[in-house]
């Protein structure tokens, strides 16, 4: 008899990518931002292998993760890391985390400190209330290239040629079934009205790994004032004329600060 039961996922999709030359430390997990998937971290894994083992996510409710049995905010994504660090055995990992994937890093590292060797955030949320909810609202639920192509832009610096493929694969990714109803109601739950809810400063202030966190001073979506108030043990790096995507608009400085970052650990 055929078994109709669901099948239960042990772990999260992921991209992994070994290191070029021996590596016995902590792997590198980089977690995406809203609405995005872990082929927006193809370039920094190529980056990081001649030295670092990396393994790239898809978070819940994204890429091929679409169909994972809890979605929803942040805090709901962390489990799911937590989770499947545990299935693939990783007792000490390196945590990247861009946008909401920077809030999910930093809920794992509160709730499992003795797991993370070192945290890079590179414009992460839940620093600061301000957030472009109008811009997420819109790029959760568009489906045509040229909408797409208008709401990525808006992503990245003023100066940034934004490849047209980006803007098509993220419409066809939106045009799946369920897709952008899915991502409409991971914004309802990680925008709170016209604000984002905000992470513990003090309890971020206490973690011992070392953690740097990555801003451009032309960020539309989460603005750069929120890091000036972070914790003194908090490295902070902004960068001119970067907007809110680092990893893709200057991919060689953030590959330097996250290796640099796990060699501080």
């Amino acid at each position: 008899m055929t078994d109709l039961r669901p099948v239960v996922r042990q772990h999260l999709p992921f991209r992994e990518q070994e290191a070029t030359d021996r590596d016995d430390g902590a792997p590198v997990i980089l977690l995406h931002g809203f609405g995005g998937d872990r082929q927006t971290w193809l370039n920094i894994q190529t980056g990081l292998s001649p030295k670092k083992r990396s393994i790239a996510f898809d978070l819940p409710g994204h890429g091929e993760a679409l169909d994972w049995p809890n979605i929803g905010h942040a805090g709901i994504a962390a489990k799911a890391v937590l989770q499947s660090l545990e299935t693939l055995g990783l007792p000490k990992v390196h945590l990247v985390g861009h946008s909401m994937g920077g809030t999910v890093a930093c809920l794992v590292a509160l709730r499992e400190p003795e797991l993370v060797a070192s945290l890079t955030l590179l414009a992460p949320g839940g620093f600061g209330p301000e957030i472009n909810h109008r811009l997420l609202r819109r790029y959760a639920i568009a489906t045509d290239d040229s909408e797409m192509q208008v709401l990525l832009e808006q992503f990245f610096g003023w100066e940034f040629r934004l490849p047209k493929f980006l803007a098509k694969t993220a419409a066809e990714s939106r045009a799946r079934p369920g897709a952008a109803a899915t991502l409409g109601a991971i914004a309802d739950e990680i925008i709170d009205g016209s604000v984002q809810k905000t992470l513990p400063r003090d309890e971020l202030a206490a973690l011992t790994m070392p953690i740097k966190v990555i801003w451009g001073t032309q960020d539309r979506v989460l603005p750069t004032r929120q890091a000036h108030k972070l914790p003194g043990t908090v490295a902070t790096h902004i960068f001119e004329r970067v907007g809110h995507m680092p990893h893709l608009e200057i991919p060689s400085e953030t590959i330097k600060l996250i290796l640099q970052n796990a060699a501080a650990a």
